[in-house]
């Protein structure tokens, strides 16, 4: 198949790829929100007409809450996060959020997360990840137990997981950009976002290696005699409009809940969007490459 025959080309993508969002990373670093870092969030419905949002986000500079983050949600709503505020910042909050009684307005909903509630979470969700790793490779590696020629059956589970960061480093350099340029939040949201896209991805790659596994055991039970890179292409070929079905169907329902869903699940859908896209990519132009260049390497 094309991919496996122009593998090198497809590295040199990847390599870009991943360079460019650890630049971004490294760069811009990633805006974390309330949950991760502590602070204050709170949800303001206005009563008729709902004001500019950079006339909410100056009435709040004005009122000395400098380093508010201000957000839509719906038509009569937003969404204001901001720093731990201070008893007289809550005092003044609701005159601000009103800009001074010109368009009332009712804080439905106020929310106070410590510094250290916040570390927590942060830490939990980095938890969450290595352990979802690990799990993915003891997994295949069992998975594949039968299958260690010529290729170990825990090198299947390593290179899935070398897919899966690649999958994570997408999303999270994406953010660094929207977060430098235009205020997106890293929030609990897109943690959930992640460990979706961790689960959807690594299906994703199983269903290629599966057939890979699959074809291995026909070529030993028929005597037949084909090169590693053949079998890994044949699998590919047979997996292929599967996979970008898949994948198709689920970005349209991404796309219809990024475009005509709450803004309060934008963020969540884009890093879904963009997880979908960088999954079925390395599945298929990233994962199986690496298997056989792994085999090329060892003969």
């Amino acid at each position: 198949m094309i991919i496996i025959a122009y593998k090198k080309v497809f590295f040199f993508v990847t390599g870009v790829t991943v360079a460019l969002s650890i630049a971004a990373i490294a760069a811009f670093g990633l805006n974390f929100g309330v949950d991760f870092t502590g602070g204050t969030l709170v949800e303001v419905r206005y009563e008729a007409e709902r004001p500019a949002q950079n006339v909410v986000a100056a009435s709040l500079r004005n009122a000395g809450i400098e380093d508010a983050s201000v957000r839509p949600s719906d038509d009569d709503i937003y969404i204001i996060r901001s720093g731990v505020l201070s008893g007289l910042d809550i005092q003044t909050l609701p005159d601000a959020v009103s800009v001074g009684g010109e368009y009332p307005a009712e804080i439905e909903r106020f929310t106070e997360i410590g510094p250290t509630i916040g570390q927590e979470l942060r830490n939990k969700a980095l938890v969450a990840l290595v352990l979802v790793a690990v799990a993915i490779v003891l997994y295949i590696a069992f998975t594949f137990r039968h299958v260690s020629r010529p290729v170990s059956s825990w090198v299947y589970g390593a290179i899935a997981v070398i897919a899966l960061i690649h999958d994570i480093l997408v999303p999270a350099g994406l953010f660094a950009v929207l977060g430098q340029f235009f205020g997106a939040q890293v929030d609990s949201l897109f943690v959930m976002a992640l460990l979706a896209i961790l689960g959807y991805s690594v299906n994703d790659t199983i269903v290629v290696f599966d057939r890979v596994r699959e074809n291995l055991r026909g070529n030993i039970e028929r005597g037949r005699k084909e090169e590693f890179c053949l079998t890994v292409g044949r699998s590919l070929t047979q997996t292929i409009v599967r996979s970008l079905n898949t994948s198709i169907t689920s970005l349209l329902a991404l796309l219809a809940l990024f475009f005509l869903g709450p803004n309060a699940t934008q963020d969540f859908a884009l890093t879904l969007i963009a997880g979908v896209i960088a999954g079925t990519y390395s599945s298929i132009a990233l994962a199986a490459p690496l298997l056989v260049a792994y085999e090329k390497m060892r003969s």
